[in-house]
């Protein structure tokens, strides 16, 4: 049964904190009817510190979609190859034991896709499959590692790597001047994230069941405005209360699992803020000690897109792996209103490979170690 094994995550070097962002808000739109509550807003997402990949004086200036998507590129290949190295070490495998790539990423274009780019340059097959995901973003980490496990289930003895690439601070937009747009101004950070999905073998989270479901008629809720500057986000108000009709159909999946969603041993879910975190509290019946990784994803990093999952999960493997068996739940929620949900148990594997992970693969560019 397929095993989603320990994830590697890095950070590039520059870091803007929680009163940097206040004091810039301020200085910026000292004018703007709402600044009050903008900077409730902001300060009230739990996030302290968030990473970019330029500095925060460049990061605010546009230079143009060209430039910016040539920096997406630029940057990618210089982080994404440091995870997947390391999210195979923890997986056991080499580049050649890879039967498909999995590339999330909402925040740059590449065509042909990134997988390409890595199948040439890391040392993987030129038979593995490519699945590249763009349009589903924050709920593309939760959607890659069910669609590794549909492949897996489909095809047992191989195995898929996942790579979560997600650039948010390049997509500001100076002249986006409404409350969603300075919120996310806020909340977005930078990382990329890497994972194996194994087939066979392989300790973590072993894969029984996975689902999707869309809210009906929320399409513009989440969504981006494409135009000749870029990529402008778009955030409605209505977007923090959708765990209201997203929380009962995630205890239906676990349900019909024959198991008790308020009695889980652990949940790994996407921190798009703190009121999505504490609706799950209320909805599920959970204390909210059980969302903890994800709640420090969000106020160590940010929203980092696609990318929150597998960090909230390379923190419940490296700091307090589950007892074998252990029963748990990842879900991802974005753009559709979609939500993309796992359930699974932990799966304790043998001393030989354990020896294989490598404790120290949550990196920070900047410092050059975990």
């Amino acid at each position: 049964m397929a095993v989603l094994c320990q994830p590697a995550v890095v950070v590039p070097e520059y870091v803007i904190t929680l009163e940097e962002t206040l004091t810039l808000t301020r200085r910026m739109h000292s004018r703007h009817p709402d600044l009050p509550l903008v900077l409730r807003l902001v300060e009230n997402t739990g996030v302290r510190t968030r990473h970019l990949v330029r500095p925060i004086g460049e990061t605010m200036r546009h230079d143009g979609f060209e430039q910016r998507n040539l920096v997406y590129e630029k940057q990618a290949k210089r982080l994404v190859p440091v995870v997947v190295e390391r999210a195979l070490a923890n997986a056991g495998l080499r580049p050649d034991e890879v039967d498909m790539i999995v590339y999330v990423s909402c925040t740059g274009f590449m065509m042909p896709s990134m997988t390409a780019w890595l199948i040439n340059s890391l040392g993987f097959g030129s038979s593995t499959r490519q699945l590249p995901i763009a349009q589903l973003g924050c709920a593309a980490g939760g959607a890659a590692i069910n669609r590794a496990h549909d492949f897996c289930t489909a095809h047992p003895d191989r195995n898929v790597l996942i790579v979560a690439c997600e650039f948010c601070s390049l997509c500001y937009q100076p002249e986006d001047l409404d409350v969603g747009s300075l919120l996310s101004d806020g909340l977005f950070g930078d990382a990329v994230a890497a994972a194996v999905v194994r087939g066979e073998g392989g300790c973590g989270m072993r894969l029984e069941r996975n689902a999707s479901h869309l809210i009906p008629d929320t399409e513009r809720w989440i969504s981006y405005a494409v135009k000749a500057s870029g990529f402008h986000f778009r955030l409605d108000k209505r977007v923090p209360g959708t765990m209201e009709p997203l929380a009962p159909v995630l205890r239906d999946v676990v349900d019909e699992h024959r198991w008790d969603v308020s009695n889980l041993d652990f949940y790994i879910v996407h921190a798009g803020g703190p009121r999505i975190l504490d609706d799950l509290c209320k909805y599920l019946d959970v204390a909210p000690e059980c969302f903890r990784h994800s709640r420090a994803t969000l106020t160590e990093y940010g929203n980092i897109a696609s990318a929150v999952v597998l960090d909230a999960f390379y923190r419940l493997c490296s700091q307090e792996p589950p007892r074998h068996s252990a029963r748990g739940v990842i879900a991802g929620f974005g753009p559709g209103i979609t939500a993309e949900m796992a359930l699974g148990a932990w799966r304790s594997d043998s001393a030989r490979e354990r020896h294989t992970v490598i404790p120290d693969s949550h990196l920070s560019v900047l410092e050059g170690r975990s």
